[in-house]
């Protein structure tokens, strides 16, 4: 039998010469975790302030300064459709210290942009917690002859196409909620793209669209008056403020699901210790009465998880939603 020329203790002198390598890294690494973070840190909400998304960014980020002891600054990149601000993220440098309030635009936009967004929204991004989802629900004026979310489908078909929806604009989640809705209902339904919410229920109500999908805060007092008639809930849970309004699943949609969310993502390569020294504190940040308030405020279902739960969420969203703008034919305005 021969033997390699290297001899027995020139290996273990070059094993010996690795692990000083190796473990002090890794011993570095762990370290940096336990005292992150020690300075301030920035979050980039890729919407102008005082939306939604705003609102709960920065309770979260309030939350989070309290556990830290560190400033956590809320920094307003609006624009592009959330490609702005997601970009900034994307180039940040992966040391936590730069933070992204991601969205569902986060799965629409590598369909909807194919080929044209400035980063890989595979490779470009360590996800870290959802925050949030925000289920819509499907609204109707009084006056259509449809009670019923098997109803509606009934008649859009009896329409042949000719049924409108409106929503406050193209891939949006209430654009692509109707999308869905007609690719699980074998339906042709006509898009009116508005520039908001408020138009779209402003026809809506006024009889020159069909049907609108909208959050639950902007049509809550509007159904409670009779202004408008609910459907169906888009989430896979029923709306807490209206009990009775079935989810589209549950109203004969099998699988259908589409929510607005918000989570917390951070550049790739940023060390795993921090990403999940990131996830238990804002799972704790989550769980504070503020955050929750707020949400409920929102008509919003609170999430949190681990780092898997988020990053596999986020994987089921962007083939959601690839196939259906894909089928829809979809193109950004």
């Amino acid at each position: 039998m021969k033997f390699s020329r290297l001899s027995i203790p020139a290996v273990a002198g070059a094993l010996a010469m690795a692990l000083t390598t190796v473990v002090p890294t890794l011993i570095s690494g762990s370290a940096f975790a336990q005292t992150f973070p020690t300075r301030p840190v920035r979050l980039v909400v890729p919407y102008v302030a005082g939306g939604s998304t705003d609102i709960i960014g920065r309770s979260m980020a309030q939350q989070l300064q309290e556990i830290w002891g560190q400033s956590v600054l809320v920094d307003n990149r609006g624009g592009g459709a959330t490609i702005i601000g997601t970009d900034i993220v994307a180039k940040g440098t992966p040391d936590g210290y730069v933070l992204a309030i991601s969205t569902a635009a986060f799965a629409i936009n590598p369909a909807l942009f194919e080929g044209k967004l400035p980063y890989d929204s595979l490779k470009d991004f360590s996800h870290i917690m959802l925050i949030n989802t925000s289920p819509l629900i499907l609204v109707v004026n009084p006056s259509l002859p449809a009670k019923s979310v098997s109803e509606l489908l009934a008649l859009a078909k009896a329409k042949n196409g000719t049924m409108n929806a409106g929503s406050s604009g193209v891939g949006g989640a209430g654009h692509l909620s109707i999308e869905l809705l007609n690719m699980l209902g074998n339906v042709q339904t006509q898009h009116i793209p508005y520039k908001g919410n408020a138009p779209a229920l402003t026809d809506l109500m006024g009889g020159r669209v069909d049907f609108v999908f909208n959050g639950t805060t902007s049509v809550l007092s509007l159904i409670q008056a009779g202004k408008l008639r609910a459907l169906g809930a888009s989430g896979l849970k029923r709306v807490s403020a209206l009990p009775d309004v079935p989810t589209m699943d549950e109203a004969g949609l099998k699988g259908y699901s589409s929510v607005a969310w918000n989570g917390i993502s951070a550049p790739a390569k940023t060390p795993a210790a921090i990403i999940n020294k990131i996830n238990a504190d804002a799972n704790k940040a989550l769980a504070s009465t503020d955050v929750q308030t707020r949400l409920k405020n929102d008509g919003s279902e609170s999430a949190g998880g681990t780092v898997k739960q988020f990053q596999e969420f986020i994987h089921e969203e962007t083939t959601k939603w690839t196939k259906v703008i894909k089928v829809a034919n979809i193109k950004p305005e």
